[in-house]
Parts: C-alpha cells; structure tokens; sequence
C-alpha cells in the first residue's frame, strides 16, 4: 500500500463521514430495557421523526396503535416515530422498562424505536424535552404529545396529545415533510 493511500486510510478512520448537523438531536438515550445507547443523530440523520412522549395507563394509550401504522406506512419513505415513555403525568406509566416494554409489543404490536424513560415536565425536563419547548413554544401538556422533526433535524410542528396520529393536519405534515 503506497504511504498516500495509506495516510489516506487513516484520516478516513479517524473521522466520522457524517457529521451531526442538528444540535438538538444530537442526544444520547438509551433503548427501552436496554445498556445499548443511541445517538439521535448519528442514527436518524436524514430522517423524517415524530417524537412522542408515550404512557401505558393514560386515555390516549391506544394511540399506541396509531402510531405504529404511520410508523409502518411511512417508514420506507423516511419517517421514524420514536416513544419516549414518561411518568410525568399522575404517574401514567409507573412499570419498568421491561414491563413497558412487554405492553407495547404484545398489546399494541409496537416496533418503532422506544427508549429510557424520560422525564418531559417543565422543571425537571431532560435536555432533549428543554429543546423542544425552547423551539416549539411549549413542553409536554399531557401524554402523547408529539413534535415532528425534518430531514434537516430541525422542528417542523407541535401536536397536542388530543391529536390522534390518523389526524388530518398531522398525517398531511408528515407528508409534506417526507417530499
């Protein structure tokens, strides 16, 4: 190997190809039930993401259900749905992680990505949770409030959590996002 091609090699694997552009997905969770941690943006860079902070004993629960279709239908042309389950909200969600696990798969046949519980209340929400308010002009008000993010990592909308995920405005910007 010529000393070029070499050095070449090295500088190559000593930087990453991709950068993160987005300094608000450039957050590390942890899966649900899970040691192994995610980069937001190393791992749904250029993706189209629907971020919904998710409860197992809450009114709005089976949308659950809702939220895995989009995440089904849209997944090929670039959308993930990422839950983030809280406890926030008169204790909605106070099971473990493997048991909130266990719910979502065998009740609601759910597989897009999950992660660590997650705080999302005004005072002690997680960085994360804090971006988003700053952005959107609003934290969590309940379970299963949603924010759409861009391709470009940037938040494109907020959605109360009274927004069911086959909801017109919701499904028409998810779609305007992904073109």
């Amino acid at each position: 190997m010529s000393q070029f091609l070499a050095s070449f090699v090295l500088i190559f694997l000593a930087y990453p190809v991709f950068a993160c552009n987005s300094a608000l997905l450039d957050q590390n969770f942890r899966k649900l039930a899970s040691d192994e941690t995610v980069n937001l943006c190393d791992a749904y860079s250029g993706k189209v993401l629907l971020v919904v902070n998710t409860a197992s004993k809450c009114g709005y629960t089976p949308q659950y259900e809702g939220l895995e279709k989009l995440h089904e239908q849209y997944e090929k042309r670039g959308l993930v749905v990422l839950g983030f389950p809280s406890n926030d909200f008169l204790g909605q969600e106070p099971g473990t992680e493997a048991e909130i696990q266990q719910f979502c798969h065998l009740t609601y046949g759910v597989k897009f990505p999950m992660f660590e519980k997650t705080t999302v209340k005004k005072d002690n929400a997680h960085p994360f949770y804090q971006q988003l308010a700053q952005l959107s002009g609003t934290y969590p008000t309940w379970n299963f409030h949603k924010y759409l993010i861009g391709r470009d990592g940037k938040l494109i909308a907020q959605f109360s959590p009274h927004t069911a995920p086959s909801d017109a405005a919701l499904v028409s910007a998810i779609e305007t996002a992904l073109h």
